[in-house]
């Protein structure tokens, strides 16, 4: 009986915790959304270029408010053109509104300018942004707060040897034999221990960069695994770990497959070698458009306020409880991405080493 009600409670507190989490991420991205709404009373609502600003890259980390009052962490701007090698913060361009040493942010983008102000397209056309931007900056923190989970971690092991794993042991030990005994060891076989310290790091990596997209507040509000570049990053990545582990018989099936006639190999071995390509594509378009989709989704429902908002008082109001309804609901489902994305994207890897080290079946019997 005891058991049963530490089971309910525990089903009830992790209930209230997704639901207060997702009212409290939603809530102060409606706020933000409701900030930039009232600066430009002014202006026709775009839906559009309110949602393109808040999932796309920027070279600061907004806090509150908007125009030139708005709070924000700047960010470096390093930048090295024809002008030379440039460094300084963000800030200097007060939002976006003013130019400083020759160089100016265009919707987020970094563009060269004259005396005039006017844009400088033959600079421009020779920049080199290695700004510190927020993606780069989340990405710096999340490598930090995972190497200082696992060493910590590592140390405890170290230090208690064959005892029962204690606070933050007993939370990632589960996770972690997860993805050795569950995915790397049925995908890729009796080779698997060579590949699971990469599983296992883009597994964590991953997410922990979905959840902390979804804190709207610093260190979270970046949409890094929503950024197209990192997914490739990550995609090109697992491609050339494959390639590189393919033994003979994994090219030899995908050149020349065995027992096919040779006319249809003019029409197969394209489309395998082709396949292999497809592969890490599939991977960087399955975790970015997902993670995107969940933000876009969250922030359309947001924009219905305000487009219904603009027609009458009335309409904005009773849109608006659908609206962040719809919201909270997409926050808990949110959650569960954030760990299926990071599963999914984990398992492909796997199976695409698997076939890459697979030994032919009569070697295998023997």
């Amino acid at each position: 009986m005891n058991n049963t009600s530490n089971n309910t409670f525990k089903h009830i507190l992790t209930a209230v915790f997704i639901a207060f989490f997702a009212s409290f991420s939603f809530s102060a991205f409606a706020e933000e959304v409701t900030e930039n709404h009232e600066a430009a009373t002014e202006k026709k609502f775009d839906a559009g270029k309110m949602i393109i600003e808040h999932i796309s890259d920027s070279h600061d980390w907004h806090i509150l408010g908007e125009g030139h009052s708005a709070i924000s962490l700047p960010l470096p701007i390093i930048v090295y053109s024809n002008k030379g090698f440039a460094c300084f913060l963000s800030s200097n361009f007060e939002h976006g509104h003013a130019a400083y040493n020759g160089y100016k942010l265009e919707e987020n983008h970094l563009v060269a300018v004259n005396e005039a102000g006017e844009i400088d397209e033959a600079t421009t056309a020779s920049i080199i942004d290695l700004s510190i931007t927020k993606n780069v900056a989340t990405l710096m923190f999340s490598v930090v707060c995972l190497l200082w989970v696992f060493l910590s971690v590592a140390a405890s092991y170290t230090k208690n040897p064959n005892k029962a794993p204690k606070g933050l042991q007993s939370f990632l030990e589960p996770l972690i034999l997860f993805i050795r005994d569950e995915v790397a060891k049925p995908s890729i076989g009796p080779k698997y221990e060579k590949f699971v310290p990469y599983l296992l790091t883009v597994f964590f990596l991953i997410l922990f960069n979905n959840l902390l997209g979804l804190i709207p507040v610093i260190p979270g509000g970046a949409n890094l695994t929503g950024n197209i570049a990192f997914t490739m990053v990550l995609a090109v990545i697992t491609f050339v770990i494959t390639t590189i582990n393919g033994t003979k018989h994994y090219w030899h099936h995908i050149i020349a497959m065995p027992g096919v006639p040779k006319p249809v190999l003019l029409i197969l071995t394209p489309i395998e070698i082709l396949g292999v390509f497809l592969r890490p594509f599939v991977l960087m378009i399955r975790l970015f458009a997902n993670m995107t989709a969940g933000h876009i989704i969250a922030l359309s429902f947001f924009a219905l306020i305000f487009i219904f908002g603009e027609m009458s008082t009335g309409a904005g109001l009773g849109v608006s409880v659908v609206s962040v309804a719809f919201t909270v609901f997409m926050g808990c489902l949110e959650l569960l991405v954030a760990f299926l994305q990071a599963y999914v994207f984990v398992l492909l890897s796997a199976m695409y080493f698997g076939s890459a080290v697979e030994e032919p079946h009569h070697e295998a019997h023997h």
